[in-house]
């Protein structure tokens, strides 16, 4: 499994381009080799490749606007095939106001679009997700109601325990559907930490991660607390080095 950087800690100072090939720049010097992009401003495809490739860095992930992913799936495979990128995210939907049939209704005909031009669409889960629809919690629900080859989640730690989950279980449980996921610990009063500063047992998350097909492990810190989000991705990054990977 290899570790990366999941830009939407980052968000604040990608407002622009030039803050964004910055941010780049200081993300690949912590250490990391892969970044999800997410929370950024407009970019086109072929700036993003050669900015990574000036990095050494790759895209594995993206969080796609929903209005782009329903527009036109095939231009969204067309613009990650550029930058080399195969798993193609959707961030957030509204279950407190949508059910699951309503999300397989407008993104069922997106996943099979993605797969038939060589992607995999990924679903990020928060807390939400992990309330009862008629009886079964919503992220069971979109598990047996999606296609496995059609559709993954990318797991986020923080998100599955807030939701009273267990992030590990829930590895498990979704074997073979979490290829990407995000590292974000859990502390007190309900904030989110540096890994390894928090609450989640993170062994048993990189143990479960690994037996379910788990290829990349992203951090992310939405709410660094006013400390400054690059340090709390070095720290993050320390913490996963000395943890071996």
């Amino acid at each position: 499994m290899e570790i990366g950087a999941q830009l939407y800690t980052v968000r604040e100072f990608c407002k622009d381009i030039n803050g964004f090939a910055d941010t780049l720049k200081r993300v690949a010097d912590i250490g990391y080799k892969t970044v999800q992009i997410s929370g950024t401003c407009e970019f086109s495809p072929e700036w993003l490749k050669a900015e990574l490739n000036k990095n050494g860095l790759k895209c594995v992930l993206t969080h796609t606007p929903a209005d782009k992913l329903k527009a036109d799936p095939a231009d969204v495979a067309r613009d990650h095939d550029i930058f080399g990128c195969k798993y193609v995210g959707l961030g957030w939907f509204d279950f407190n106001e949508n059910s699951c049939d309503n999300f397989i209704k407008e993104y069922g005909p997106v996943a099979r679009a993605l797969k038939n031009h060589g992607k995999y669409f990924m679903y990020h889960n928060h807390d939400q997700e992990f309330k009862k629809e008629n009886g079964k919690l919503i992220i069971e629900r979109l598990a047996e109601i999606t296609a496995p080859d059609e559709m993954g989640f990318t797991l986020d730690t923080f998100w599955v325990q807030a939701g009273g989950g267990d992030p590990a279980q829930w590895l498990e449980r979704l074997s073979g559907r979490v290829p990407c996921i995000h590292l974000k610990d859990y502390a007190y009063g309900r904030k989110m930490a540096v890994i390894g500063e928090g609450n989640i047992n993170f062994d048993r998350v990189f143990e479960k991660a690994e037996s379910a097909g788990t290829e990349y492990m992203l951090v992310e810190q939405d709410d660094c607390n006013g400390e400054d989000p690059f340090d709390c991705l070095k720290r993050s990054f320390e913490y996963l080095k000395s943890r071996g990977f």
